[in-house]
């Protein structure tokens, strides 16, 4: 990794170090092997770079856990979040607004896929997942026919959504939701389109999205009972960059319709431009009934989101205050305006550089890189829509069996691409890259460089499970 003088005496950097594992618990993070080594602190960042306490620079490669957009210190967010402290940090959104609210919610009505003008503000992810859950369910109870035995939702297995407590319910991944179980309600699942681990043991084109049979047995069985579908689209993001083949989300669409439920669009990891496209749906052309924005939503500077919805939604929420027809849902730093004026100059930002159009050719080029590591004795699979990319390691490639957990390979390959400057996490044993869509080319090839050299390095380590 690069380095520059050494801006922070040791003793600091040991004092936070100290505190850190004293009083910091980390999310998704087993704290007993975290402790184990010195902590990386991060002080400072410039563009698609981090930067820590001694001066070490390293690679964004998953964008700060996928927030970060246009990259570190961008001018423009920079003063636009500093002008808004100048006027004020936070109004609440109950019953008044404010300037830069208004203004977002314009836009994002404006740059969604389809007609969705109604935006309800929150907090993050799980929150914009949570709110459009509840906004599903009172909407049949409410609407001009009322229907209100429909009361389920419909969820992908491997799906993650978030971490509130209707967000874990219908999400699918068993590590991280199965021990909340008692406080969950259930969703009807139906299979993933893990084509490269597909539960029908077929083959895809050549099985004709067979995985979508078991949405129809559940829509044959439970459909009047149905609310909402939800799903990510295209890319299951924490199921390890699985890519829904073409014509998936389509189909969703299709079935939806045809059964006359809600669908639920999650783009909290696949929106403002990490496919290559703005959202998500845009590579189907299909619009959802509520869409769940997060995540790049400010460019990667302050917590925010937004549930978009229809104005059929919209209107089964209006009525007489004796109706009690109000969505009595929100949050204290709903439409905070300091995260809606970031929000707007990253918007500003993909306007003015043409953000879209220019990330086709590092598309072109991270593809191109990744085709390097394809040799690789143990890497199964390689997934990438876009800016989002899972490497899928294996123990042995012709039966795809995985490494045993107590390998922890992914975790070595991440601790390799450390030591030669880059930020990586994995899912499991598939290794993600999500970099900033700042990155230049040459970034693009040395990150795909240190990966390809801390997988080798990693596996020939010594135990990972062999």
């Amino acid at each position: 990794m690069s380095s520059e003088a050494n801006i922070d005496s040791p003793e600091r950097t040991r004092r936070l170090a100290e505190a850190d594992l004293r009083h910091l618990w980390h999310p998704f993070t087993q704290m007993q092997e975290y402790g184990r080594q010195p902590p990386l602190i991060i002080e400072r960042g410039e563009g698609a770079e981090l930067i820590d306490l001694e001066g070490n620079h390293y690679l964004d490669g998953v964008s700060s856990l996928w927030v970060n957009v246009h990259g570190h210190r961008r001018r423009e967010i920079d003063a636009a979040v500093v002008d808004q402290i100048g006027r004020i940090a936070h109004s609440t959104l109950l019953g008044i607004s404010n300037v830069p609210a208004i203004e977002l919610a314009v836009r994002l009505a404006a740059v969604a896929p389809g007609a969705l003008p109604r935006v309800f503000f929150s907090d993050d992810g799980s929150t914009a997942v949570e709110a459009a859950l509840k906004i599903a369910l009172q909407y049949w109870r409410q609407r001009r026919s009322p229907d209100p035995k429909r009361t389920r939702f419909i969820a992908l297995t491997h799906a993650y959504h978030g971490d509130t407590i209707g967000a874990v319910s219908v999400g699918g991944i068993s590590l991280f939701h199965e021990r909340f179980r008692p406080l969950l309600f259930d969703a009807l699942r139906i299979d993933a389109p893990y084509c490269y681990r597909c539960p029908l043991d077929r083959t895809h084109p050549e099985c004709g999205l067979a995985c979508l049979d078991s949405l129809d047995r559940v829509l044959r069985d439970h459909g009047p009972e149905a609310a909402a579908l939800i799903v990510e689209p295209m890319v299951m993001g924490a199921a390890g960059m699985i890519v829904q083949p073409p014509g998936y989300l389509r189909a969703l669409r299709e079935r939806c319709d045809r059964h006359g439920l809600l669908l639920i669009a999650d783009e909290v990891a696949t929106g403002f431009g990490r496919t290559g496209r703005m959202f998500a749906c845009e590579h189907e052309g299909i619009v959802p009934d509520l869409l769940a924005l997060a995540k790049g939503i400010t460019g990667g500077y302050l917590p925010l989101a937004a549930t978009l919805a229809t104005e059929e939604i919209y209107e089964a929420f209006l009525g007489e205050r004796e109706e009690k027809r109000t969505f009595f849902h929100g949050h204290s730093y709903t439409g905070n305006p300091l995260a809606c004026r970031a929000a707007l100059a990253s918007l500003d930002i993909f306007d003015s550089e043409g953000t879209l159009a220019s990330m086709q050719e590092k598309i072109t080029r991270l593809t191109s890189a990744l085709d390097d590591l394809r040799d690789l004795p143990l890497v199964g699979e390689i997934r990438q829509l876009g800016f989002m990319v899972g490497i899928e390691l294996v123990r042995d490639l012709s039966t795809r069996e995985p490494f045993p957990v107590e390998g922890a390979v992914g975790v070595r390959v991440t601790m390799e691409a450390r030591s030669r400057g880059a930020v990586i996490r994995p899912l499991g044993d598939v290794i993600v890259l999500m970099p900033p869509l700042c990155i230049t080319e040459e970034q693009i090839d040395r990150l795909v460089k240190i990966v390809r050299l801390s997988i080798t390095a990693a596996l020939e380590s010594g135990d990972c499970g062999d």
